[in-house]
């Protein structure tokens, strides 16, 4: 099983810091849930910290269900009508719309808001330091096996953390659906990257914008979501998602009242619920 631990602070953001500072994790490696919100009380009296439980580790693999097979539908029984001498009266058939009326009585569907467009970050200077280098290193040859063709670009946003930029054509194989096979190399280069010593490194990979586009549209997603949660208060579950997703999703709804999240299952089928929080609307 993953292993957890419990830790109490002032607010659930104190907690979690506290225990990520204990573990030496960043929090896209681990999973958190509030077991007991934090009270203020009154004057002082009555309070209580915040309790959350924090998992990490490696997850076990469950084996997939095994789909049901549905039961082969019944062969209806055939009905003999009797023939009758006298031929039945048509009967006068009512006039109805026509399809194309019909469709104009429907109101039409609202438009959706257009989404803006991300904003580019400032990288700044392209870098050549020791980590630089091994992941370009690692990237070319990872490419030439791929018969993949892109221009690498690597970036140091903050100290620990690499940005790597892929520009070329057809980028699309390079991404993958819904970025699974962009994750994949994200997940090599950073493995590779941090077995040869030197200090362990975050490192981010990049095509045609693609995180800040998807990003932005899991953001979307989640206060959409959230909206329904606090409307009919009732949980919603979440399609799969890698970690760095889930992050986004537990980072867009942190402040949001009334809605509380968490994950469950395990890779690469773990889900972030988005649940109804009484306690904060009380």
């Amino acid at each position: 099983m993953r292993e957890y631990i419990d830790v109490t602070g002032k607010t659930e953001e104190e907690a979690v810091n506290s225990a990520l500072a204990q573990l030496g994790l960043d929090r896209d490696d681990v999973s958190v849930e509030i077991l007991e919100r934090a009270k203020s009380g009154f004057l002082g009296i009555g309070s209580s910290p915040a309790r959350v439980r924090i998992y990490h580790g490696p997850e076990e693999e469950e084996p997939a269900p095994k789909a049901e097979e549905a039961p082969a539908p019944k062969a209806k029984p055939e009905v003999q009508v009797e023939s009758r001498p006298e031929a039945r009266q048509p009967q006068p058939r009512r006039d109805r719309p026509k399809k194309q009326e019909r469709r104009e009585e429907r109101p039409a569907a609202a438009a959706e808001e257009p989404r803006p467009a991300p904003v580019p970050q400032d990288l700044g200077e392209e870098v050549d330091d020791e980590k630089a280098q091994a992941i370009r290193q690692f990237l070319t040859g990872l490419l030439e096996h791929m018969e993949a063709k892109a221009d690498i670009r690597v970036y140091q946003p903050e100290k620990g953390r690499y940005k790597v930029i892929l520009e070329g054509e057809r980028m699309g194989a390079l991404i993958g659906r819904r970025g699974e096979t962009l994750d994949a190399i994200q997940q090599l280069t950073s493995y590779s990257v941090n077995r040869t010593g030197g200090g362990r490194v975050r490192v981010q990979l990049d095509a045609e914008g693609y995180r800040e586009k998807r990003e932005q549209s899991l953001q979307h997603l989640a206060k959409k979501v959230a909206g329904k949660v606090v409307k009919y208060r009732r949980s919603v579950t979440l399609e799969p998602m890698n970690a760095y997703e889930r992050h986004v999703i537990h980072t867009a709804l942190q402040d949001v009242p009334g809605v509380t999240t968490y994950s469950t299952g395990t890779e690469p089928n773990r889900r972030v619920i988005v649940s109804y929080d009484r306690a904060a609307t009380r």
